[in-house]
Formats: structure tokens, sequence, C-alpha cells
């Protein structure tokens, strides 16, 4: 099941208990042993408040799962995060390449599906061209995966069939140059019926010369978001979708600091929330249209309608929210509204949390 579909799944159960355990992982060993302590930690807090909240008996198939979740997980192939959602009638566990604000194990009658919103928001999918003149090849990726090298529209491409072996005309440049732009030309050309069907972008990893030749004779030239030098000493997969990655990154980080200035020119407009009650009312009702949260930013609350709530102090308190933020992300996200999570300090001029509303 894709994450999309477990997010969906995920936030519209609502069951007692929905236990959500959430922490920050390690790729490498011996850090990722210590997860594996940290999660039975985490385990053990979740399983006091149920039985503390819910009852031991109530909740005993709750806590039969919680008891042998933590022999499910293969820490050697931790990321950088783990999350963990458990009730009566599920039981999933996912990891993230996106680090978690902290360990934590709440428990609710609805999953805090926050990190995966985050996940979601943020998983990227593109293409990676790989372009050099002895041979190219184009990659489908997700994040820092490869999903597949692509065959078809002519991939993978043989090397460049127009190299001129005639010495007198190899030293005029510009024949040699239209011979390698007529080689790009029909690489881009394959590239763009792909973008045409699958509406991926994509990252060239080249030399520069190359990048800037394709650039030149590209019919759609703003479906190339960015270039990478290619390291012809490592030229493995995981090495360029590892270079590919980091540009995606940056873009991203581009973007929401676009989404900051965004909601600053908003403020005079009037379509600006930064009172949190007001924030989750807009939420409900559909209104927001961009939500922006500081990463470290949560508050639990005691529900007193469905619309309206009282601040608390102890998010595990029995009948607390552990944290509304992520109900409000919800109801955003799944409202067709855009959600950034940032640790970029500019949105602390408004506040933690922001909502630019639709009207």
């Amino acid at each position: 099941m894709a994450l999309q579909e477990k997010l969906q799944k995920l936030a519209t159960e609502i069951n007692k208990p929905c236990v959500s355990i959430s922490l920050n992982t390690h790729r490498t060993f011996p850090e990722n042993q210590q997860d594996e302590i940290v999660l039975k930690n985490l385990i053990k807090e979740a399983e006091n408040r149920v039985v503390e909240e819910y009852g031991k008996r109530p909740a005993a198939g709750v806590l039969e799962k919680l008891e042998k979740v933590a022999a499910k997980v293969d820490h050697q192939y931790n990321l950088d995060s783990l999350h963990i959602f458990i009730s009566n009638d599920t039981e999933e566990i996912i990891k993230s390449t996106w680090a978690s604000r902290g360990n934590v194990a709440e428990v609710d009658e609805k999953f805090a599906v926050r990190p995966l919103i985050k996940a979601a928001v943020r998983a990227e999918e593109y293409l990676i061209l790989l372009l050099t003149q002895s041979g190219t090849k184009l990659y489908e990726a997700l994040n820092d995966s490869i999903i597949k090298e692509v065959r078809e529209e002519g991939f993978p491409f043989p090397q460049n069939p127009f190299y001129i072996t005639h010495s007198d005309v190899r030293s005029d440049s510009k024949q040699i140059d239209n011979h390698i732009k007529e080689y790009f030309n029909r690489i881009d050309k394959s590239i763009v019926e792909i973008h045409k069907k699958s509406d991926l972008n994509v990252i060239v990893i080249s030399t520069a010369d190359n990048y800037s030749k394709l650039l030149e004779v590209a019919d759609i030239p703003k479906i190339y978001i960015g270039h990478d030098h290619k390291n012809y000493v490592s030229a493995e997969e995981h090495h360029i979708v590892e270079q590919a990655y980091e540009i995606i990154k940056a873009t991203q980080k581009e973007n929401r600091a676009l989404a900051i200035e965004e909601i600053k020119e908003a403020v005079s407009k009037g379509t600006v929330l930064t009172d949190l009650q007001e924030i989750y009312q807009a939420a409900l009702d559909g209104r927001g249209d961009l939500l922006i949260v500081h990463q470290d930013y949560e508050q639990p609350v005691k529900m007193i309608d469905e619309r309206t709530f009282g601040y608390a102090d102890d998010s595990k308190e029995q009948g607390v929210v552990d944290d509304i933020v992520s109900i409000i992300a919800w109801e955003v996200f799944s409202k067709k509204g855009n959600v950034h999570f940032t640790h970029q300090d500019e949105l602390l001029d408004l506040g933690k949390i922001v909502l630019k509303t639709r009207y």
C-alpha cells in the first residue's frame, strides 16, 4: 500500500485507543543499536498509558500488539525515523527518510499522522537523466531511491552515432557541437514524450558543457529542474540518486521559503490566521489554503466540543489530545490545501503555526 493510501486509512480511523509511536532512527551501525532501546521504552510508555486510560481488559488486543511489535522491526534497515500505528483494527510500521519532531508515544482516539503528512508532502517522484556521449540512461526515482531504469522511447540510448571520425572535420568545433546537439536533441524529444505521460521533471547528471548543450536544444527547458556534475569515479545507481536527491531537497527548501513569503504577503489582505483556535476551525471548514508549521511546535488540548478546545499542559493527561497540530494538518491536507513543516525561522515573525485561508 502506497504512503498516500496508508495516510488516508490511518487519518480517518477512529478507535479506542489509537497508539502512535514516532522516533528518530539511525541508518548505520553501531548508532542503530540504540534505536531498539528507544523503541522498547516508548512501547512501555504507550502500554502504561493504554492501561491507565482504557483499562487492561478492554484494551487487551492493543496491548498484545504492542508487546509483539518491537520484534517486527529490523533496525539494520532503519532510515531517519520510524512510525508505528496500532489499534484493535490496525498495525502499521512505516520508516521515513524525514526526521521526527522527537521520540514520542501518543494515545488518543485518532492516530497522530503528522509525520506521515510531512513525508507525503515531501515525497518527490522525478526522473534522473545520466547524460553522456558514450551512452545515456534514464531512471525513475522517488526521493533518495531509484524505482526503475526507464526502457522506452529509445532509452537507454547508445553512444552518440554522430561522432565524427574524419580527422579534418574533427578540427571544426562548430561541426562537432552540431553533431553533439543532434544527439541530445533526439534524447530531449524522448524525454518530452515521457514527461507528457508521467508529468515528471528531470534532474540531469552530466558535465556542465553537455548540460548547457542539452538546454540549447530542449523543446521544454523548464522540465529540466536541476543539474549536477557526473562523478565518473562513482557512477553506480546509488551515487547517482544521492546526487540528484540533494538537488530535490534544496528545491523543496526553496519552495518552503517561497511559501513563507506568500503567507507574509497575504497578511495585508486579511487572509492569514495565527490564532490556533481560529486555524483549527478554518481547517475543519475547508478554508485552509496554505498551512506552515514550525517543525518543533506541538500543542496538547482538551476538546470542549467538536469545534473548540482549551489548552492543556500535560499531553499525557486522560482525555487530552496529544497534539492538535496533527489534526489541523490532516484537515488542511485532506481538503487539498498545502502543508509545510519547516525549521526555517523566518516563520517565527508570524508565529509557530500560520494558516493562509482561501476566503
